[in-house]
C-alpha cells in the first residue's frame, strides 16, 4: 500500500481553491444603496498522515496507512465602502452574520450624518 502524498496534497489544494472562498461561504459582494459590501471569512486547516509496517511470526507481514484533513470556514464580517470611506462590520462578536446586517442601518445613518455635516461646512 503506497500513500501518494503529493497527489493527496494537490487534491486538497484544489479543493481549497474552489471551496474556501468568500463567495462559496457567504456570497459575493453586493450593493446596498450607495454602499458596497464585501464579505470577509476566516479559514482554518489541519492535515495529518501516518503509516506503519510490521511483521508477526504467525501472521506474516502487515502494513497500514492513513491520511486526513479538516477545514473550517467562518464568516467574520463585512468591508463596507462608500466613496472613499471604508468600514469593517464584525459578524462574530454578537450573533454571527445577523449582527452585521443589524449594524448596516447604523452605518448608513452615521455616513449620512457625516455627509450632512460636510455640506453644512461647505455652506459656511
Amino acid at each position: 500500500m503506497e500513500l501518494h502524498f503529493e497527489e493527496l496534497l494537490a487534491k486538497i489544494t484544489e479543493f481549497i481553491k474552489t471551496e474556501a472562498k468568500t463567495e462559496t461561504v457567504v456570497g459575493q459582494q453586493f450593493k446596498l444603496g450607495e454602499f458596497t459590501c464585501v464579505p470577509v471569512i476566516k479559514v482554518g486547516m489541519g492535515f495529518g498522515s501516518g503509516g506503519a509496517e510490521g511483521a508477526n511470526i504467525k501472521k506474516g507481514k502487515g502494513q497500514g496507512m492513513g491520511a486526513g484533513a479538516g477545514m473550517g470556514i467562518e464568516p467574520i464580517g463585512f468591508l463596507v465602502t462608500k466613496g472613499d470611506e471604508i468600514s469593517f462590520l464584525e459578524a462574530v462578536k454578537s450573533h454571527g452574520l445577523a449582527a452585521a446586517f443589524e449594524k448596516v442601518p447604523d452605518l448608513i445613518e452615521h455616513l449620512a450624518e457625516n455627509r450632512r455635516k460636510e455640506r453644512e461646512a461647505e455652506l459656511v
